[in-house]
């Protein structure tokens, strides 16, 4: 399917999606939400793909929402015509966090939605160009796609609070101290880097992988050890009778890497 915002690829068992906008820094607008929705359903039914990278064209990952969009919005609530907000920003958040594994490459300026919008994403890694910001009190905005939880749970309530009552810039080396990105490099290795940990991620039992990825969705908000262990217990037994655990343990014992059932 062709896609006007984002160009997407495949390298081995990685899906890659670019954001293709580089004249608006990439700003973010509904066509584009709905192509990245679209593209990672196609891969998530695809068993040939095993991961999900999303990357950037130019000298920004997403600058922000598209401001033609903000003004429109303001002219219809001036005039009465403005409609409810919609939810959608949740289903886009639902849409990344039961996918395949992704992971984001952020070359430059990730702010607001371009921020909020890789918060669910599994892997994030940074240029050392990089520069986000949960920008919406700048706009008079609330923080959107479940920021306020997700943004909390990677760099602690304290960090969240800052960022996000004073809009400021983060740059790169600040957000690996605090977690909100797992790895920076240089910005010509940033590619390479984030598609090898894509690859590592594809390369592994797809089946075991979504089952751990319900795990980490579940298992950190629930107060209930008991409740923890038993959902590990259950996956785990269903893990053990797969395929892939028997191919596991054949190929340690004959030496050979494995060849999994995707």
């Amino acid at each position: 399917m062709a896609y006007e915002q984002v160009l997407t690829t495949t390298r081995g068992r990685v899906g890659i999606i670019t954001l293709n906008r580089p004249e608006k820094l990439n700003a973010w607008t509904g066509q584009m939400g709905a192509e990245i929705q679209d593209q990672v359903s196609r891969w998530n039914a695809d068993p040939a793909i095993g991961a999900i990278l999303v990357t950037a064209e130019g000298r920004a990952f997403c600058a922000g929402a598209d401001m033609g969009g903000f003004a429109n919005r303001v002219r219809e609530n001036a005039e009465g015509s403005g409609q409810q907000l919609q939810r959608g920003g949740v289903s886009f958040t639902h849409v990344i966090r039961e996918s395949k594994p992704t992971v984001a490459a952020i070359n430059g300026y990730a702010v607001g939605v371009g921020l909020t919008m890789i918060l669910p994403f599994d892997v994030r890694i940074a240029s050392t160009r990089a520069q986000m910001s949960i920008r919406f009190i700048k706009m008079g905005l609330m923080p959107e796609l479940g920021s306020t939880r997700l943004l909390a749970q990677l760099v602690g309530l304290g960090n969240a609070t800052d960022m996000c009552l004073t809009g400021r810039m983060v740059g790169a080396d600040e957000a690996l101290r605090m977690g909100l990105v797992t790895q920076v490099t240089e910005p010509e290795e940033l590619f390479d880097t984030a598609l090898t940990k894509a690859t590592e991620i594809a390369d592994n039992p797809t089946g075991a992988v979504m089952m751990i990825k319900e795990l980490l969705r579940k298992n950190p908000l629930d107060p209930d050890l008991e409740a923890v262990m038993e959902r590990e217990n259950l996956r785990d037994q269903i893990a053990r009778r797969l395929p892939d655990h028997s191919e596991a343990v054949a190929a340690f014992m004959e030496k050979r890497p494995p060849t999994f059932n995707r």
